[in-house]
């Protein structure tokens, strides 16, 4: 059995897409005869970001005595946080290759929390990102962005997928004439979630699924809006399949999996026309992208629930499971 060893910021049991990720594609990796092994900020002594708490800020010594005693077949740097730094250091230094991955639209949300300039970011990625024997993003156009800002490695399209055994329109019990309009998401500032909770369409309810450190606020400026918190599973797939609209407001996300998630219950999409809901949301299939939401979220009401489920196929985590595996860089092993 091949090791593949994922270094990473996130913790195991967090809930976020590149967690998400993970755990799907290492399920269809063990049916191939691959173990995943992970490095996480769990192993050492880390504290929360101050500004973000989803992001944990480790001190990871001994990083070079953890990889040789996993001795894997494998390594890919999933983020670039302080896990992902101290594994890049010492991999360069030996000379031992590995890939690595860009998942989130960094510079942006750094700008949205902080106020850091977008080039000082920028700066960042394109130096981490520099030695990687491929750069794994998530679709097309963030392919095009990343050599925009000068990568200049193999940078690999990687799509994703969706777990049908529990998001699916089983769950589809809905009696009431009420438009149900549902958003799923990190309650972050970042996640353009005012849009979403300002939203004033006729005979509509205004469901939030999710948790985080600007739930608060939300909560304070909004009470025509249902906060039912943090969900997961079946629970989760029955909100999507209950749903007439799913509205996706972020502007700044590389993918989306919570849409996919909608779809694949029977749900359309209803976003603005940015990175992620373009390269994710088949128009008048699955459905519309406006800077009008509630033109988006009115064409969506048209569409058939069945098509949406059926145009949702083409995600799968065996597909995205077999891009990561193609793209795996064997290692130098002068460990």
């Amino acid at each position: 059995m091949k090791t593949i060893l994922i270094v990473t910021d996130n913790l195991n049991e967090q809930i976020n897409g590149v967690v998400t990720t993970y755990k799907n594609i290492e399920t269809c990796a063990i049916r191939d005869g691959y173990r995943f092994v992970y490095i996480t900020p769990g192993e050492f002594s880390y504290i929360d970001c101050p500004i973000y708490n989803e992001v944990k800020i480790a001190l990871p010594r001994q990083m070079g005595e953890k990889i040789k005693k996993i001795r894997p077949n494998y390594i890919h740097i999933a983020t670039e946080g302080p896990i992902g730094l101290w594994a890049r250091a010492y991999l360069t230094k030996h000379n031992i290759s590995y890939n690595t991955a860009y998942h989130t639209r960094f510079a942006e949300g750094l700008k949205t929390l902080v106020g850091l300039p977008e080039t000082i970011t920028w700066r960042y990625i394109k130096w981490f990102h520099k030695h990687t024997g491929k750069v794994l993003t998530t679709t097309d156009s963030m392919v095009q962005q990343l050599k925009q800002h000068g990568l200049t490695t193999n940078i690999v399209p990687w799509s994703r997928g969706v777990d049908r055994t529990i998001f699916n329109s089983n769950y589809r019990n809905k009696t009431k004439k009420e438009i149900i309009l549902l958003c799923v998401s990190r309650a972050s500032k970042e996640k353009n979630l005012d849009a979403f909770c300002s939203i004033k369409y006729p005979n509509s309810k205004k469901i939030f699924v999710g948790d985080g450190p600007y739930l608060k606020t939300l909560r304070e400026k909004y009470n025509d809006v249902e906060f039912v918190g943090f969900k997961t599973g079946k629970e989760l797939a029955a909100y999507y399949a209950n749903a007439d609209v799913f509205v996706f407001p972020s502007r700044w996300e590389t993918f989306g999996i919570v849409m996919i998630e909608a779809m694949a219950c029977g749900t359309p999409v209803a976003a603005y026309p940015t990175q992620g809901p373009l390269d994710v949301v088949d128009e008048g299939k699955t459905g519309f992208l406006y800077e009008d939401l509630n033109m988006a979220i009115e064409r969506c009401l048209e569409l058939n629930r069945r098509g949406v489920i059926n145009h949702s196929y083409r995600w799968s985590w065996s597909e995205a499971w077999k891009i990561f595996k193609d793209n795996l860089i064997n290692c130098k092993d002068e460990q």
